[in-house]
């Protein structure tokens, strides 16, 4: 296989699969990797679930293991607190070219909920130990969305204005930004410059640096 397009039709039946199989609550989506990072979702299942639809955007893990800051291209039952109240069991993994390339990936998104309410009166049963949110996962329907959304957490970093950054601490939050695969979304760059007040040149100088020195360590 090349590429997501050359087994569509299998892979929407897989998709189908799944889909019939969970229900409504269940959100199944097909990346092609081979694609802007911006508009990776060929197809997707119950959109409503994190509100996407086909054309949007992959996600922060994605954008590391795709970045080579992350190795984990495969994750199964992670739980995610979203914004708007929800958790989601989410599992992932991508899929591999003839050669061994990340070209896709599949994942699936249960809404549990509704589940959990029910599970207060079956914890005997289900044994659910409430995990550690996860504040910094986003599913976004555009990727400036996950721009910003690194952006505030760089905010976070120093506890001042970015125009009271220094050199080493502008130079660690572009360390931190490249190690998110940030610097893979078109334009990135600009949004960058305007948050640390800086050039294009001292951006492209501070990033060459810092991955010098081993950003993905």
């Amino acid at each position: 296989m090349k590429k997501i397009t050359d087994n569509l039709p299998l892979f929407s039946q897989i998709l189908d699969l799944i889909e019939n199989h969970f229900g409504s609550n269940c959100e199944v989506v097909l990346h092609d990797n081979t694609l802007e990072y911006e508009h990776t979702i060929v197809d997707i299942r119950n959109g409503h679930i994190t509100g996407r639809k086909i054309g949007d955007c992959g996600g922060n893990w994605g954008l590391q293991v795709m970045s080579k800051t992350s190795n984990d291209t495969h994750v199964y039952n992670k739980i995610i607190h979203t914004r708007t109240g929800k958790i989601i069991r989410g599992s992932s993994t991508f899929i591999k070219d003839d050669e061994g390339n990340n070209i896709g990936s599949i994942c699936i998104n249960l809404d549990i909920t509704d589940s959990l309410k029910c599970e207060e009166y079956l914890k005997q049963f289900n044994h659910y130990t409430s995990p550690t949110p996860s504040p910094n996962e986003l599913f976004a329907t555009d990727v400036n969305q996950l721009m910003d959304n690194l952006i505030h957490q760089c905010e976070n970093m120093f506890n001042k204005p970015s125009n009271q950054l220094t050199k080493d601490e502008k130079m660690e939050i572009i360390r931190f930004l490249d190690n998110k695969g940030a610097f893979l979304i078109t334009r990135s760059g600009d949004k960058v410059c305007e948050f640390l007040n800086i050039s294009k040149f001292t951006l492209y100088n501070y990033l060459e640096a810092v991955r010098q020195n081993g950003s993905h360590n």
